[in-house]
């Protein structure tokens, strides 16, 4: 006690107090008289009769809480044993702020303690906490139960305290530095725990090295939990996963399961560090959390996995998703200021994460690898077991490197966007002069307003003399710049933003942009680069800087394009504009345009694996096939036909990698006798990967019953609450009726959805998924006014942010409509030469 009082006010939510004392050091115990809940504030006041003197002293609550169905606090999931009995295991989830549901606590990342913790549990359970067991003995009251008692935690904040209470099998190694690492599995699915383990033990010894700071705990248990929001929750020492993020089944996972595993192991292991033994100061600073994981997950997975190419893939995943919503007049900065704890749910979002991962990485390449883990250990070393705020992080990498590091970074985590940078060049004899120019870019076109913000901004020139090296590097601190690259001649082509590291875009003057697009063709500029042109005219013609027919011309130019990540990002752009042109009545044309791209490369890969193929060709493999199918492809459909025929009748089971594009194709061109097969593959798929692989899918079908059959399927007790979403989204992004009878549908079933999401960011993903792809003003409008009248606080900003896209896709539609359409018509009667 820090000066005289007569109250305590300690942070509580749905628990009832029975009694609460005080007793000072070495005298007699002063009994609570009063407790005060306020609910709204998720606080409680214990009154006491007489003031509590200064100095220590020891606060015992005896209290009930109640074990929640909300994956939020001490909950319970449910599961099924092998013989088909429900049952149900005891977890936790406190992030962020929900440790107050489980135990009356001062619940902020600032107010750190160590945690003794005792439970009592049925004998044959498996109990599990943030430390080892050091003691288990008979409990005195009932033979049936154990108190399983753990050592003490190091100095800790609350949301990371966690305990598990359950039937659980587990594979076990230890790392090559000692660390005891255990997978923790449903009961019978040891196995599944393999591919993790192994990811684990390789991880714990890299991020030691790269930080030069052991990893602090005896052991790490790595479990699976049958409900769960997130994907993964990096409790110190005992970290908690969706079954799809940790178990990995060698004959039923799929390539792109195992690379989600790799990474997800890899984010939550590196929170061990920056996160648990280093914690944010207070929730402003999550996105230091979440964006420092959400990077260096890539960069142990790459050093795992080296065949993945993963950071192509980083681009492809999380730079242009963050740019896609940056662009945004409702997005937000990086670091926000957060007040009620209904607004920290809503920042777990893609400018935390994955902007946040992108600026990190744009850092990480204008300090250099040697100096940024020379800051990163000085960061660490300096702020372990304490809280630390992002100028604490710019301090150390500024001390490491020499460079202006928080005056760069300022510009990137303080304001909201992202600058375009406008390019020109002229040649001056043997060189070229290049003439920059930075605007804030936007989504609803040109930067139109006063005060343009500006960024400081690290920017790199490659030219096709050495594509893969940085002829120049500069940093952009002004509105405009004038460049000279010494010795490049005429022929030469030059590129901005080498490896699409700079977290900007890059609009080129005509004459420039021609002189690149060989480059895609003959495959001399390096993948991400591809990516990373075409994403952004893809990005330039949505805000209506360019015209859409310029891209679909230059989206025909990777015809002999070989990477996986440059189709992927192709892929989701032509399934943006797919999903646009649906609101005409030419959305034919823009199939055919699609089969047109992608068949050649099917063609090449064809149905099955050719030998010293590896995991890209699987996942290219799965992509083009699921591409053509859904387009309509009739070889491809005939084949997916007869290869899902003989999939359900057991003659040649699919491999896991063709599942989902066969699944999709069938489901899509089927009738009700194919929806029903996938419902019975669904009940009958033992592995949750299989289950949601069919969920994700069932919303390609297209007769109105079977949308309606499908979205009632979302709410009943076959589907787990958390994939629920991922269902209706599917519904909402499979045709032009999916999308109005989902929006119905929620609208409908508006009170069961938000009470069981209520407050997570669940019920932001709802809404995002079901509403964006509309593209008419109108629906703007009802959109925002069904949530005027039915509020949503954690996803406030998202409503406003899919009533913007609908205004944006609208707008989009009027501008370009017409002229995709005559193109698409005149290619058609002309096609062109390949």
């Amino acid at each position: 006690v820090r000066q005289a009082t007569n109250q305590i006010v300690m942070n509580c939510a749905d628990i009832d107090i029975i009694t609460a004392s005080y007793a000072p050091e070495g005298d007699e115990e002063i009994h609570a008289t009063g407790f005060n809940y306020q609910n709204e504030d998720e606080k409680v006041t214990l009154s006491f009769p007489s003031t509590l003197q200064t100095g220590t002293g020891t606060l015992k609550i005896d209290f009930v809480g109640e074990l929640n169905d909300k994956m939020k606090g001490f909950y319970r999931s449910k599961y099924t044993t092998p013989s088909g009995e429900v049952r149900y295991a005891a977890v936790t989830q406190f992030e962020a702020t929900d440790a107050r549901r489980a135990f009356p606590c001062w619940d902020e990342p600032a107010i750190k303690a160590t945690f003794d913790i005792s439970l009592v549990v049925p004998k044959d359970r498996v109990a599990l906490s943030n430390m080892n067991v050091i003691d288990r003995k008979p409990y005195p009251d009932d033979e049936n139960l154990v108190e399983v008692k753990f050592a003490r935690t190091p100095v800790m904040s609350t949301y990371l305290v966690a305990f598990v209470v359950g039937e659980y099998d587990f594979v076990e190694t230890r790392s090559k530095d000692g660390v005891c690492v255990r997978v923790y599995t449903p009961v019978g699915k040891a196995e599944q725990g393999k591919f993790a383990l192994e990811v684990a033990a390789k991880t714990l010894p890299f991020y030691k090295d790269y930080f030069n700071v052991p990893y602090p705990l005896p052991k790490i248990d790595l479990i699976a939990i049958a409900d769960f929001a997130a994907g993964a929750m990096e409790n110190w020492g005992l970290v908690t996963y969706r079954e799809t993020a940790l178990l990995i089944d060698p004959k039923n996972s799929c390539s792109s399961s195992r690379q989600w595993v790799a990474l997800v192991v890899g984010h939550e292991l590196a929170h061990q560090w920056f996160g648990n033994l280093v914690t944010m100061e207070w929730w402003t600073h999550l996105w230091l959390n979440e964006g420092f994981a959400s990077w260096i997950e890539y960069l142990c997975v790459d050093h795992c996995f080296p065949e993945y190419d993963i950071w192509t893939q980083f681009v492809s995943a999380d730079y242009t998703r963050a740019q896609e919503l940056d662009a945004l007049d409702n997005s937000h900065p990086i670091e926000v200021s957060v007040g009620h704890p209904s607004e920290v749910d809503e920042i777990f979002d893609a400018i935390s994460y994955s902007k946040g991962a992108s600026v990190i990485r744009m850092l990480h390449d204008y300090i250099g690898d040697k100096d940024f883990k020379k800051g990163m250990n000085m960061y660490l070393t300096k702020f372990q077991q304490k809280n630390a705020a992002t100028e604490d992080l710019w301090e150390s990498l500024e001390n490491a490197s020499g460079k202006p590091i928080a005056a760069v970074m300022n510009t990137w985590t303080k304001q909201m966007g992202f600058p375009l940078i406008y390019v020109e060049a002229e040649q001056v004899e043997d060189d070229r002069l290049l003439k920059l120019s930075q605007k804030k870019f936007c989504a609803s076109g040109p930067y139109v307003g006063e005060d343009c913000p500006q960024w400081m901004v690290p920017i790199t020139i490659s030219t096709s003399e050495d594509p893969n090296q940085a002829k120049l590097k500069i940093l952009m601190d002004k509105p405009e710049m004038n460049v000279v690259l010494k010795n490049v001649k005429s022929d030469q082509w030059v590129k901005l933003n080498l490896g699409t590291v700079g977290f900007y875009r890059t609009q080129y003057s005509s004459a420039m942009l021609e002189s690149l697009l060989p480059g895609i063709r003959d495959l001399s500029l390096p993948p991400v680069d591809r990516l990373g042109l075409q994403n952004d005219l893809f990005s330039l013609a949505r805000a209506g800087i360019i015209s859409t027919v310029e891209v679909l011309k230059v989206m025909e130019a990777f015809v002999n394009e070989p990477n996986y990540t440059v189709w992927s990002d192709l892929s989701c752009n032509l399934g943006i504009l797919s999903t646009l042109l649906s609101h005409t009545d030419f959305y034919e044309e823009i199939q055919e345009f699609v089969k047109d791209v992608f068949s050649p490369i099917g063609e090449r890969l064809g149905w099955d694996p050719k030998p010293g193929e590896g995991h890209l060709d699987a996942l290219l493999r799965g992509l083009v096939l699921g591409k053509l199918g859904k387009a309509g492809h009739k070889a491809t459909l005939d084949e997916a036909r007869r290869r899902f025929k003989d999939h359900v009748e057991g003659k040649q089971i699919l491999s896991a990698d063709l599942r989902s594009p066969v699944y999709l194709t069938v489901l899509k061109h089927g009738d009700g006798t194919t929806l029903d097969i996938m419902l019975k593959l669904h009940k009958q798929a033992d592995m949750q990967e299989e289950k949601n692989r069919i969920e994700r899918v069932l919303g390609a079908t297209l007769l109105p019953e079977l949308i309606q059959k499908v979205l009632t399927f979302a709410l009943s007790e076959e589907v787990r609450p958390q994939d629920t979403v991922s269902v209706i989204g599917g519904v909402a992004g499979g045709s032009k009726h999916g999308r109005k009878a989902a929006w119905k549908f929620i609208k409908d079933n508006w009170e069961e959805l938000y009470n069981r999401y209520q407050g997570g960011f669940l019920i932001s993903r709802l809404i995002k998924l079901s509403v964006e792809g509309f593209a008419i003003d109108k629906m703007a409008g009802e959109v925002k006014a069904f949530f005027e009248s039915h509020p949503a606080p954690s996803a406030e900003r998202t409503i406003q942010q899919c009533c913007e896209n609908i205004l944006l896709n609208a707008a989009w539609l009027k501008r370009d409509a017409e002229s995709i359409h005559q193109y698409l018509l005149q290619r058609k009667a002309s096609p062109p030469a390949v």
